[in-house]
């Protein structure tokens, strides 16, 4: 038994880098680097890829492309493709490229979905309800991510009580898996616990994930903690990019390097080689012309 006591013995990792890395890039990335990254990825052992968003391409140009990206990818067997869906509209185009897993979209708090889609937590909810109904007609599984668990840019504190309502709703609408984010990366070790804690009590842990940045440095320290419940599905991004536009000052999420170099050191399996999501990594920090935000790149080059 680990010193830390009873450990997931295998963890699954879903990558957001193609979508919530992507997304806060000011400068537009050729579909081409999208694809050829989202190759390099599926070349790793990942099981899970968030490969794209099909919003408004006015709200964020990054993401005009979103079709054509789903359609120049190159799928590879055992690996989900899944996609970020605001609306009905986006939901019918995601069908059209024939998605089969999209996640929704809402928050903890409604300053922070006012900010982000114009709604407030129950309103967004309410307009979850026919994206989810079509989902279930096409027989497509739905993931929910609750934005600012643990910390609000424009609310500050988040009670645990307001997750867990939020997840509840989410669960009763239909959604799969609940993912519980760190949006703004205010969170510490001890507040996974008192966050993540109620959600795993309701619903168990085979259906909650945890997204955490890596804005303060705590993102591998949450993990840890997040691991120490029980928590097998962790999201991440390659080479550590991404962030908020509706988060100020909201850094990258945790790299998925460097999530893979703690877990592997632990003894935990992921299935995934990480050396090769060091190689998808690199290409699109050069792509980017970015230096590497993780730090088994910076130590390895």
């Amino acid at each position: 038994m680990s010193v830390f006591g009873q450990l997931p013995p295998r963890v699954r990792v879903v990558e957001v880098g193609p979508r919530d890395g992507l997304q806060n890039e000011s400068a537009s990335v050729r579909t081409a680097d999208k694809v050829r990254l989202i190759d390099l990825l599926s070349e790793s052992g990942l099981q899970h890829i968030e490969a794209t968003s099909f919003v408004s391409p006015h709200a964020v140009p990054q993401f005009a492309d979103a079709g054509e990206v789903m359609g120049a990818i190159q799928p590879r067997e055992g690996v989900t493709y899944s996609a970020l869906v605001p609306n009905l509209r986006g939901m019918r185009r995601a069908l059209e490229s024939g998605v089969r897993e999209i996640a929704v979209f809402t928050g903890a708090t409604d300053g922070f979905t006012r900010h982000n889609i114009n709604m407030t937590v129950e309103e967004s909810l309410s307009a979850f309800a026919p994206v989810l109904g079509l989902a279930r007609a096409e027989s497509v599984r739905v993931r929910g991510y609750v934005s600012v668990a643990f910390g609000c840019p424009y609310d500050g504190r988040v009670l645990p009580e307001q997750v867990l309502d939020v997840a509840r709703r989410l669960f009763d609408l239909g959604v799969h898996e609940v993912s519980l984010g760190d949006t703004i990366g205010v969170a510490t070790p001890n507040q996974v616990p008192e966050v993540v804690g109620p959600v795993l009590e309701e619903v168990g842990a085979d259906r909650v994930a945890v997204h955490f940045h890596d804005t303060r440095g705590t993102a591998l320290a949450n993990a840890l903690a997040a691991l120490l419940l029980g928590v097998s599905t962790f999201d991440s991004a390659a080479a550590g990019l991404g962030g908020c536009p509706y988060a100020p000052g909201a850094s990258g999420n945790l790299a998925t390097e460097d999530l893979l170099y703690m877990l592997h050191g632990m003894g935990i399996e992921t299935g995934v080689d990480i050396e090769k999501i060091a190689a998808a990594s690199r290409f699109i920090l050069n792509v980017l012309g970015r230096a590497p935000g993780s730090k088994y790149l910076q130590a390895c080059g």
